[in-house]
């Protein structure tokens, strides 16, 4: 047998713990906050919660507290694609990110595409669409996210809220993706 010649390729290397992602997420959107008023990082800290709730592995945990940072701007494509984080979380983090212009059904026909991208979205949509998170909204504004929200529950094939389940809270949204 003959020997192993050893790589000359540097070791990748280790990709993120989710206790580092959760601090760049938290210092991603830092200053940010919710329509509420709310800091933004309750926003992200409910949606990883939920994914973790409902199941979800590491890596949609992870793509759950960056699911709104490129959206946002809190960090651009250039970082996500040489970020230490597997390509698995990249996508469902590129997946969820809604693009200008973009029809919402092309929105969530990607999300559907994408494997793991939809526990992600889902929990985000069940805390921007929490009663007390909403409640705090003047009519209109409540009105049009209340029927978005609905429509995206629908081309995803989620149950209406009242099928849904997970954490609760009075943040939600960010100002910054125009939800």
């Amino acid at each position: 047998m003959a020997d192993a010649i050893p790589s000359m390729e540097p070791a990748p290397p280790p990709l993120l713990s989710l206790a580092e992602v959760e601090a760049l997420a938290r210092r991603a959107h830092s200053g940010q906050t919710d329509k509420a008023g709310r800091p933004y990082a309750e926003h992200l800290a409910a949606v990883a919660a939920g994914v973790r709730e409902r199941g979800g592995s590491d890596e949609q945990i992870a793509a759950a507290w960056l699911h709104d940072a490129v959206e946002d701007e809190a960090l651009t494509r250039e970082w996500l694609s040489g970020a230490a984080l597997s390509e698995a979380t990249k996508a469902m983090i590129l997946a969820v990110t809604k693009r200008a212009d973009e029809p919402v059904e092309d929105y969530t026909a990607r999300i559907l595409a994408t494997p793991g991208a939809l526990l992600v979205k889902e929990s985000d949509l069940v805390h921007n669409a929490d009663p007390a998170r909403l409640a705090v909204l003047d009519a209109p504004t409540r009105e049009r996210l209340t029927a978005k929200y609905a429509r995206v529950r629908e081309l995803l094939g989620l149950p209406g809220r009242s099928g849904a389940s997970g954490p609760s809270g009075a943040s939600g949204s960010s100002q910054a993706s125009g939800q």
